[in-house]
């Protein structure tokens, strides 16, 4: 338990580092601007938007200009009611009216498809009153499982991925201090 703790501890404060150090080393360092993996498309292909209606699939290139927070989460994973999508709340609201910023909460499935439905996604935008897009991500007949874990190669969820506005992925992990990522998005220009 004192080892899962420390290890806790341990990544909040490399995420805290990280987002608090990143301009930084972004303009120390041109090799790694060039070595940053670029963000790929979403191919999910259903999505509501704030208000809870049915749009047409969210494009990547559609936000040309914006600094992207994607938030992946399952309906029914623990994780992401009790940490997740709480810290995700608190940064749309602390960055409720600034623009270049744009939040997106995408459900990832990759287990439980008859469980974590696209109806759910809903039902999670309506609980915690989050007025951002929504998608629900299972893949396809042909390549069951989420999209986005597969191209972003994320890990599980809850999982961020924050996407500069040249589309470099700058972060993308389990782990996330919300206060740190605050901070970090209120000093995108």
């Amino acid at each position: 338990m004192f080892q899962f703790r420390l290890e806790r501890l341990l990544l909040f404060y490399v995420t805290f580092y990280y987002l608090n150090n990143h301009k930084e080393l972004e303009m120390n360092s041109e090799a790694k601007k060039e070595n940053r993996a670029k963000a790929k498309e979403f191919e999910v292909n259903y999505w509501i938007d704030p208000s809870g209606n049915s749009i047409e699939p969210l494009k990547l290139s559609a936000l040309k200009g914006k600094f992207i927070v994607l938030f992946c989460f399952q309906s029914w994973c623990p994780g992401c009611h009790s940490k997740g999508l709480p810290d995700l709340k608190k940064m749309v609201e602390a960055l409720e009216g600034k623009e270049n910023v744009f939040f997106l909460a995408v459900q990832t499935v990759f287990e439980g498809f008859e469980s974590n439905t696209h109806e759910k996604i809903a039902t999670v935008q309506k609980d915690y009153n989050l007025k951002i897009h929504f998608g629900h991500d299972a893949g396809s007949e042909k390549m069951p499982g989420s999209n986005i874990m597969r191209n972003y190669k994320t890990g599980g969820t809850p999982w961020f991925i924050f996407i500069d506005k040249a589309y470099n992925i700058v972060f993308s992990d389990f782990h996330l201090n919300a206060q740190a990522a605050i901070q970090y998005l209120k000093a995108i220009e």
